[in-house]
Parts: structure tokens; C-alpha cells; sequence
């Protein structure tokens, strides 16, 4: 399973992401820009000494990535056609999400409808979920689906 932060802008974000990463065997693609130096100390702490264990790569930009990339991208936003949990996931997917102050290209989201999920939300006032977070519901959906390989 691989999960994708295209321009990520919240370092401590990227470094939960990256735990979970750890934990679960997901590798990491981290698309650029990005909001923040690797090195920064906050998204470290996040990540603790986990860091060493995750399979992660950053991409000089979306196209780049995208030439390269074999299997379904699942793009996780807001307004999606889908339930995240309606879609039969695989095991080499892309789970990928966006920026936390913008999301995904819309443009991005309308080329692909068949694959833009949501997270549904009970609660109309509540703006957003944290990014690690919706990582988490998704990652641990399609693991799930695929037999938690251990």
C-alpha cells in the first residue's frame, strides 16, 4: 500500500503519517513543494524514531510522481462521489491526499471521479478532520480489505 501527501504543509502532520507508515508497512511518497524542510525538528519528534522503518520517497512535483506510479490513486477529498469504504482496494493502491489548507486540485479530483473518495462527516459544522487522521481511517480501510499482510 503506498500513501501519498501532495505538498504537505504541517510538519508534525507528515511525521504522524510517517509513524503510521512504520507501523503498517505503507510506503510514503511526498510530493513537492512541501511546507517545511525535512529536517525539521517537529516533523521528527512526530515521527520519533520511526523514520528508519518507512519506505518514503519525495517527488519533485505531481507529474513526476504520476509517470512513475503503477496502480489505482485514490484521491481522498472532500465532496467525493464515494464512501472510502465503498472502494475495492489493492494492495500497490495510492491512497493521496492534499495540501491541509487547500486539498487536492480540483481540476485533479474532476479528471478522476471514479476514484475520488470522502470521508463522511455527521457533523455539518465541523470543517475538516486532522490529516493524519483521515490517513488513518483510509489506510487501516484498505489494509483491512487486503488482509492486514502482516
Amino acid at each position: 500500500m503506498n500513501v501519498v501527501l501532495v505538498e504537505p504543509e504541517i510538519p508534525p502532520n507528515t511525521g504522524n503519517v510517517a509513524r503510521l507508515c512504520a507501523a503498517t508497512g505503507a510506503k510514503l511518497h511526498l510530493i513537492e513543494p512541501l511546507g517545511f524542510e525535512l529536517n525539521d525538528r517537529r516533523m521528527k519528534r512526530a515521527g520519533m524514531d520511526y523514520w528508519q522503518q518507512v519506505d518514503w520517497r519525495t517527488w519533485p512535483d505531481w507529474a513526476s510522481f504520476a509517470r512513475e506510479a503503477e496502480g489505482t490513486m485514490w484521491l481522498v477529498e472532500s465532496g467525493g462521489p464515494k464512501i472510502y469504504s465503498d472502494a475495492a482496494f489493492g494492495p500497490e493502491d495510492y491512497l493521496v491526499f492534499g495540501r491541509e489548507t487547500a486539498g487536492l486540485p480540483k481540476a485533479m479530483l474532476e479528471r478522476s471521479p471514479d476514484q475520488w473518495l470522502r470521508i463522511p462527516m455527521t457533523n455539518p459544522q465541523a470543517r475538516s478532520l486532522n490529516l493524519g487522521n483521515c490517513v488513518s481511517i483510509v489506510l487501516f480501510e484498505a489494509l483491512r480489505q487486503v488482509g492486514f499482510a502482516e
